[in-house]
């Protein structure tokens, strides 16, 4: 193989794609192409250059060495197209191109939900895709420009800016289940009441933590459920399904409306808020930067 041609590259970045995702079918759900065609592509490829470059099963594509090798090679080389790119926007009027956020649950509902329609309108030339995971993730390795998760779980190696300023976790339950429940006066109490757990993105259950004044207590009973998902633990409190723990700003409507009470007000509990977190090691990108000082600026209600 001589020279690049323009098909070459394009390629050589499905090729990038495809060792990213881990497999074909998921690279083609992020490309928005057919397996078929990535895998049609990927052979030319291979064939032009006289090298495997993956190794196929029936249950996994793998990188060969000589894959392996090629790919530290274009990320450094592809990283460098990218940032002369990105450096064109000093030039420009306004940021512009393409962002990949990776999202907690909750932060697409308090943080981007709000907000993003406004920045679009603002920033209409930058294009946004934003993927909605509780799950933890490699967000370089797999392609994301930043992500947004609470403050204190940020791997160290990343930057990260607040968004807002701490969140207040409070117990909620419906009136209803509240009136023919035991009595609660005590976190004590919690453990002959039904309530509802939540399995975190790193695959542990969350324990409750409430403090008063001085006082600090992690709630530990007998899960009536456990679900992986806020918002569905917060329908089924408002079913009179139990007592949740979560995010004040997420139960605000509710509370105003009356279909959900505080249980034990005075044993909330502070915690970091929301926080954006890219590489420390690539350049930030000019829509990035916009989108974070928008983010800061419009800080949703419990997040200022």
């Amino acid at each position: 193989m001589t020279g690049l041609t323009r098909g070459d590259l394009g390629d050589l970045n499905l090729f990038r794609v495809i060792a990213r995702a881990g497999g074909f079918r998921r690279a083609a759900l992020e490309l928005d192409v057919s397996p078929s065609a990535l895998s049609h592509a990927l052979r030319g490829l291979e064939t032009r250059i006289g090298v495997r470059l993956f190794n196929r099963t029936n249950r996994a594509v793998t990188l060969t060495e000589a894959g392996a090798d090629l790919l530290t090679r274009l990320e450094a080389g592809f990283g460098e197209i990218e940032e002369g790119l990105e450096a064109l926007n000093r030039y420009r009027g306004k940021p512009a191109g393409r962002l990949r956020l990776n999202v907690l649950t909750d932060a697409a509902r308090l943080v981007l939900g709000p907000a993003l329609s406004g920045f679009l309108a603002a920033y209409p030339d930058v294009r946004l895709e934003v993927v909605v995971q509780d799950d933890f993730v490699d967000i370089v390795g797999q392609g994301f420009d930043a992500g947004i998760r609470f403050g204190g779980r940020v791997p160290e190696e990343m930057i990260a800016v607040p968004i807002g300023g701490d969140i207040r976790w409070i117990m909620v339950a419906s009136p209803g289940y509240l009136e023919k429940a035991p009595p609660l006066e005590h976190p004590s109490d919690l453990a002959a009441h039904r309530c509802i757990g939540l399995r975190m993105g790193t695959g542990a259950i969350y324990h409750w933590e409430v403090e008063r004044g001085a006082e600090h207590r992690v709630v530990d009973v007998a899960w009536s459920v456990v679900l992986s998902e806020t918002a569905l633990a917060v329908a089924m409190a408002e079913t009179d399904g139990g007592i949740t723990y979560c995010q004040e700003g997420l139960v605000a409507r509710q509370l105003a409306a009356g279909t959900l009470r505080e249980v034990l007000p005075e044993w909330s509990s502070p915690g970091p808020g929301f926080h954006v977190y890219y590489s420390s090691r690539r350049q930030v990108p000019q829509a990035l930067r916009a989108l974070i000082a928008y983010l800061r600026e419009h800080a949703g209600p419990g997040l200022s």
